[in-house]
C-alpha cells in the first residue's frame, strides 16, 4: 500500500537532511576537485617528464577506477595501513580525486584548443609562461571548459548516492533507513529520486543555457 500524504511529509526532514549532506559533499568535492584538475592538466602539459608522469598516473587512476572503488579504498582500505578517515572526509577525498581526474582532461583539451597565434602573441609581448597562462590561456580555456565542467558537476551530485556504501547518511542512506523502518522501500526511494530530480533538472537546464551562450560567444 502506498503511504499517505502525511506519512510522506513525515519523511521529509530526514530526506532533506540527507540531501543537505549530498549537496555539501558535492560542493566540497568540486571546490577541491576542479582546482586539482587544473593542476593535473598543467602537470600533464608540463615539460618536466617526472611531473608529467606523476600527473598522468593520478589522472589515469582517478579516471580508470570507478568512484565506488575509490570510496571503498579510502574508507575501508586505508585503515589497514593505519590511516582512518571518517565517512564524510572519505567521500569528499574520493569524489574530489575523481573530479580532478576527469576535469583535468576537460581543462587540458580546452587549453589546447586555443589558437596557436594567441601563444605567439604572448611570446611577442614578452610575457613569461606564468603570465601567458594567467592572462591569455586560462581566461579563454576556462570559458570553453565551463559548460562541460557544469555538466560534470551534475554527475558528481548524482554520484554522491554511492556514499551510502560507506555509511554516510546522505539522501540514499536516509531513504534506505526509512524503508527499513516502514518496509516501504519503493516510495522512500521514489521520494529520494524526486529530490535528486529537483536539483538535477534545473541544473541541466542551466548547463544547456550556458552552452548556448558559449556557442554564441564562439561565433562572434
Amino acid at each position: 500500500m502506498f503511504p499517505s500524504y502525511d506519512e510522506i511529509v513525515s519523511w521529509m526532514p530526514d530526506l532533506l537532511g540527507g540531501l543537505s549532506i549530498s549537496l555539501q559533499v558535492t560542493a566540497l568535492s568540486l571546490l577541491l576537485g576542479i582546482p586539482f584538475g587544473l593542476l593535473l592538466a598543467l602537470g600533464v602539459l608540463a615539460r618536466n617528464p617526472t611531473l608529467r608522469a606523476a600527473s598522468l598516473v593520478l589522472v589515469e587512476v582517478g579516471r580508470g577506477a570507478p568512484a565506488l572503488v575509490l570510496l571503498q579504498f579510502i574508507y575501508f582500505g586505508l585503515p589497514s595501513v593505519g590511516l582512518t578517515i571518517e565517512a564524510f572526509a572519505a567521500a569528499v577525498i574520493a569524489l574530489a580525486w575523481n573530479t580532478g581526474a576527469y576535469t583535468s582532461e576537460i581543462i587540458r583539451a580546452s587549453l589546447q584548443s586555443i589558437a596557436h597565434g594567441q601563444r605567439e602573441a604572448a611570446e611577442a609581448l614578452g610575457l613569461s609562461r606564468i603570465d601567458e597562462l594567467r592572462y591569455v590561456l586560462l581566461p579563454q580555456g576556462l570559458r570553453v571548459a565551463l559548460p562541460a565542467l557544469l555538466g560534470f558537476s551534475i554527475l558528481i551530485f548524482q554520484g554522491t548516492s554511492l556514499c551510502f556504501t560507506i555509511t554516510l547518511p546522505e539522501l540514499v542512506s536516509r531513504a534506505y533507513e526509512i524503508g527499513s523502518t516502514t518496509f516501504r522501500y519503493f516510495p522512500a526511494l521514489l521520494c529520494a529520486g524526486a529530490l535528486y530530480a529537483c536539483i538535477s533538472i534545473p541544473a541541466a537546464l542551466l548547463v544547456s543555457h550556458v552552452e548556448k551562450r558559449a556557442s554564441l560567444y564562439a561565433q562572434r
